[in-house]
């Protein structure tokens, strides 16, 4: 007979990270078939491992998609973003995650009034070598760059709440940024399992000093 204890797990997704990350793993989807991947995936840290774990609940962290107007630098065409496809995709994906059971969504906003079209990186560097010219560029040499505004914060402060008030035994983060470092150390310190799942990617050596193990389910 299994006489370990049954660890309460609550898992918090950083939402821009895994949509991208999806993405590249598994291709695009839908609004609705993302939502129900993720959930199913989520839930994966509570029946995969080899130890009981019951699931406290989803936190899923990330800001409504952008709605302002803007002039393309390139093309000098305006796109008003709540008429865009992308639009409509985050907002199905975010009301099919609302109704999932045990995920709360999270949500932060969007620095929309220093939003911007960036050229690419790779695109700038061929200009500076003379690979190409000016003349050359098309519109998806360049992306739309808006921070993210109180996402961060308020995984540091739901898991500093979590760990204050003995909810939870264990907490799987789903991310891939070293800023969850100071969250993590203080996590640990008031005995929570600090478990990270960077979706296969290689997380920063000062992140991996600062949790007590990785966990992914990606084939």
């Amino acid at each position: 007979m299994d006489v370990r204890a049954t660890r309460k797990t609550a898992i918090m997704v950083d939402g821009g990270f895994y949509r991208k990350r999806a993405n590249d793993l598994w291709g695009k989807k839908s609004g609705v078939d993302r939502a129900d991947e993720l959930f199913d995936y989520c839930l994966k840290h509570i029946t995969e491992p080899n130890e009981p774990r019951d699931l406290y609940r989803i936190f899923y962290y990330d800001c409504q998609p952008m709605e302002r107007e803007i002039t393309h630098p390139l093309t000098k065409n305006t796109v008003l973003f709540k008429n865009t496809d992308a639009y409509k995709w985050a907002k199905e994906f975010y009301k099919c995650l609302s109704k999932k059971r045990k995920l709360a969504l999270r949500m932060g906003e969007l620095a929309e009034s220093q939003a911007k079209y960036v050229i690419r990186d790779d695109v700038f560097i061929s200009l500076l070598n003379g690979d190409r010219l000016i003349s050359d560029l098309k519109e998806i040499d360049f992306y739309m760059d808006v921070k993210q505004k109180g996402v961060d914060l308020k995984i540091g402060l739901d898991i500093a709440s979590l760990a204050h008030g003995r909810y939870v035994d264990q907490v799987v983060l789903v991310a891939g940024d070293s800023d969850f470092v100071p969250v993590a150390k203080m996590a640990r310190r008031h005995g929570i399992d600090f478990i990270l799942d960077p979706l296969k990617r290689i997380p920063k050596s000062n992140l991996l000093e600062h949790i007590d193990g990785i966990e992914s389910f990606v084939k």
